[in-house]
């Protein structure tokens, strides 16, 4: 009985930790209200979200049965005369942006000027490995201390 107690918590453990290796993290901010989320971000903790805790939005909702992002998403939008970069996390398919980038279309004033998409924390490169390369670790820490 006590070796399958053993199996379920270090099982239990790693499921923990698996979940929490592949969510990802965006800046979500705006240029027009957060000067430095403007062409060159300057970084800021303040300003990154993990994206598995908000839904895509409501225009969005109807397309993606899914509700976990994809990747994050860096949106040029020209509002009359006030370009602005918008910062969020990417619902949809990478390979066909058409969706997922377009804008909300109860503002009829703004026009989409560009959409840039990418699958990495961040968008900043880092390795999406190193997660669960300490997980595959752990499971054999776990295991050594088990035997």
């Amino acid at each position: 009985m006590v070796p399958s107690v053993k199996l379920i918590l270090t099982l239990g453990i790693l499921a923990t930790l698996a979940s929490t290796g592949y969510a990802i993290k965006c800046f979500q901010c705006d240029s027009l209200t957060t000067p430095k989320c403007g062409k060159d971000i300057k970084s800021d903790d303040n300003l990154i979200l993990d994206c598995t805790r908000i839904a895509p939005p409501r225009f969005l909702q109807n397309f993606f049965p899914v509700r976990n992002a994809t990747g994050c998403m860096k949106q040029t939008i020209d509002i009359p005369g006030n370009p602005q970069i918008v910062r969020s996390c990417y619902f949809g398919d990478i390979g066909n942006t058409k969706v997922g980038c377009q804008t909300d279309p109860n503002l009829t004033t703004s026009k989409l000027l560009g959409c840039e998409v990418c699958t990495k924390d961040e968008c900043n490169g880092s390795s999406s490995l190193a997660p669960i390369a300490g997980v595959i670790l752990l499971f054999f820490g776990v295991a050594r201390l088990l035997a």
